[in-house]
């Protein structure tokens, strides 16, 4: 029973790779790169299709800027909850280690919003 098992597993295992490779030397046909290149060469010459629509792309880099804001954010929040309760509940050693975490946190969410606050001024300046 577990031979004949092993040998329709072995048998599609064949078949699937059999099909694998047919489907793979198709796609790889000199006619198919050449169209594909084709393609790409057509879509980058300018014509009136590739104009960039400044609306979707300012509601794009605002959720983009929202989405990474509100992480920032939680990421701050949940660092500053855990020095704090480290800083609460731990011994002096403890609390030397936390006041020396402390400043590379400062340091880091003061880059962290002064980068989101640049970037908020590049946006409304473009506008």
């Amino acid at each position: 029973m577990i031979k004949k098992i092993y040998a329709i597993l072995i048998m599609a295992l064949i078949l699937f790779a059999f099909f694998s490779a047919y489907s793979y030397t198709q796609a790889l046909s000199i006619d198919n790169i050449i169209g594909g290149a084709n393609e790409l060469v057509n879509e980058g010459k300018p014509n009136a299709n590739n104009v960039i629509n400044f609306d979707v792309l300012g509601e794009t880099s605002n959720l983009v800027y929202n989405l990474l804001l509100i992480l920032g954010v939680c990421v701050a929040v949940i660092v500053a909850t855990v020095l704090g309760i480290q800083f609460i509940t731990g011994s002096v050693e403890q609390k030397v280690k936390v006041k020396e975490t402390l400043i590379p946190f400062v340091i880091g969410c003061a880059v962290l919003f002064g980068a989101f606050g640049i970037w908020r001024l590049v946006i409304i300046l473009l506008r």
